[in-house]
């Protein structure tokens, strides 16, 4: 069907904003047959969505805040996420340092005890104590920790995430409609109509609004509802490194100030360190500024055998958690579970919260608010690029493993490592693209595959590229990027610096 034809029809749904938690909504609504819009003013993913610390995770460090609820929910949900995204998740060991100033030993074997069997285990291992005298993980750190515990969580690519959820939708039906900013949604008794920043307008039986840390400005200012909780903008800073990882290890390290930083092995070549916590009075407030860096250095350098520098950042970036407002707690007891918020006398509701481990449960309870008889089905179901087909027993991390073995054999022409960079990005799509062919090498990528990201991801920019639907910006120089740039139509502008690099991924959405 046709984008205009589309537009003129009356949806089930209008969701406003198209991050993780739009975007899982918009698939499962679309799956159970229910008409669907999606509205994201600017890239899809392009704010909260894609500057997380890349994790699905039970959340280990709310056990100390009795969340067992959420813990739970949250890593039930790390086995299932892990399964049917294996393109782009995989399981990921931690590995968490002990000295005498860090939470008892005790403490931390009973939280582990309690991670491990909260919930069914099928992809990830349990927890071990390790000796770093005798583990490889201890030669990154200094000599002085000598006792530590490995732990599993999982990691994703959350720009991709997006994605794939949102192609699903589409596939089912849903019109998807980034950079189109909603100015005005009105209610007349029976319809809403949206009015559309390119004049358009979008008539829909109800409203979801799911736009990030822009949910109470758009439920008050376009919806024109006084009645969403207000909520706690918290900025999250991360900076990449060189490498410090000797395996394949991440490390999770305690803070004299209670906090735990991540260091988790990055796009190969890079350590990814984060996150910081920050107040901030609105979104496009984000920054990371050189105190959250300087942080993130000495937080890591407390345990480093070999100490990292400013010089050593090669990319940083900020994102806005939107969590709701809870008076009387600090940064580390603000929950990050999510709440619905049905708006009094109109068919509308907003989401506030959440984390993305839990955004597709948070768009199953959606469903059962807003279309009750129908049945949930995403949990079982690959997401695009994830669909390869499981011997008896197998995983979805297992066959996907098995069938990219198996790509990089048939596809002996090509440099395996291209072969698994396009597959752990596109999944099953990359198998067509190299066996018709990449074309032409645009500074680092290719024809065949940008035009992919064009005609089947809505990118319309170089940093859709470089930055979201793949990292390829880090790992191509200036003179690239501006290749990239070129094929696009764009005027790259003045020679930058090859490093650092600071990106802000917290743009106005929905």
């Amino acid at each position: 069907m046709l984008e205009a034809d589309l537009l003129s029809r009356i949806h089930d749904v209008a969701i406003i904003g198209g991050g993780i938690n739009g975007a899982g909504i918009a698939r499962d609504a679309s799956g159970r047959g229910l008409s669907v819009a999606l509205i994201e003013a600017n890239d899809l993913g392009g704010a909260t969505s894609s500057a997380s610390t890349k994790l699905i995770h039970g959340g280990l460090r709310y056990l100390e805040f009795y969340a067992f609820g959420l813990v739970r929910k949250a890593l039930a949900e790390r086995e299932v996420l892990l399964d049917i995204a294996p393109h782009i998740s995989w399981p990921q060991s931690f590995v968490l340092p002990h000295s005498p100033g860090d939470r008892p030993e005790w403490m931390l074997r009973a939280g582990l005890f309690l991670y491990d069997n909260l919930a069914r285990r099928k992809i990830v291992p349990g927890s071990t104590r390790i000796d770093l005298r005798q583990d490889r993980a201890g030669r990154a750190l200094s000599p002085s920790f000598s006792r530590a515990f490995r732990y599993w969580d999982g990691w994703v690519d959350d720009a991709r995430l997006v994605i794939a959820n949102l192609q699903d939708a589409r596939d089912k039906g849903a019109l998807i409609l980034p950079r189109t900013r909603v100015v005005r949604a009105e209610f007349d008794g029976d319809l809403w109509t949206l009015s559309l920043g390119d004049g358009s307008h979008l008539k829909a039986r109800r409203i979801v609004n799911a736009a990030g840390p822009w949910a109470s400005e758009v439920a008050r200012s376009v919806m024109d509802r006084n009645d969403a909780p207000a909520l706690r903008l918290v900025q999250g800073s991360h900076i990449i490194t060189r490498r410090v990882h000797l395996g394949r290890d991440a490390f999770m390290l305690q803070q004299p100030d209670g906090r735990i930083i991540f260091v988790i092995p990055y796009e190969r070549d890079y350590s990814l360190i984060g996150t910081t916590e920050r107040d901030i009075a609105t979104p496009e407030a984000a920054a990371i500024t050189a105190e959250e860096s300087d942080y993130l250095l000495a937080a890591a350098n407390r345990y480093l055998s070999r100490p990292l520098t400013r010089a050593d950042i090669v990319h940083s970036f900020a994102g806005v958690r939107p969590l709701i407002l809870e008076q009387g707690k600090g940064d580390r007891e603000t929950t990050r579970d999510y709440r619905l918020v049905d708006h009094e006398g109109v068919p509308a509701m907003t989401v506030v919260g959440g984390k993305i481990t839990t955004y597709r449960v948070l768009a199953e309870d959606v469903l059962k608010r807003i279309a009750p008889k129908s049945k949930p089905w995403t949990a079982g179901t690959p997401l695009p690029g994830g669909a390869v087909e499981k011997l008896r027993g197998e995983t979805g991390q297992q066959a996907f493993k098995r069938w990219l073995d198996n790509l990089v054999a048939e596809q002996e022409n090509y440099d395996p490592k291209l072969v698994r960079r396009l597959a752990l990005i596109l999944g099953t799509a990359a198998e067509p693209l190299l066996t018709t062919g990449l074309g032409m090498n645009v500074g680092g990528l290719f024809e065949a595959e940008l035009d992919h990201y064009v005609r089947n991801e809505w990118a319309t920019c170089a940093d859709d590229v470089l930055w979201r639907r793949t990292k390829m910006g880090l790992h191509i120089d200036n003179a690239g990027k501006a290749e990239v740039a070129r094929w696009f139509g764009e005027v790259p502008g003045p020679a930058e610096p090859e490093l650092p690099f600071t990106h802000r991924f917290a743009t106005p959405g929905g």
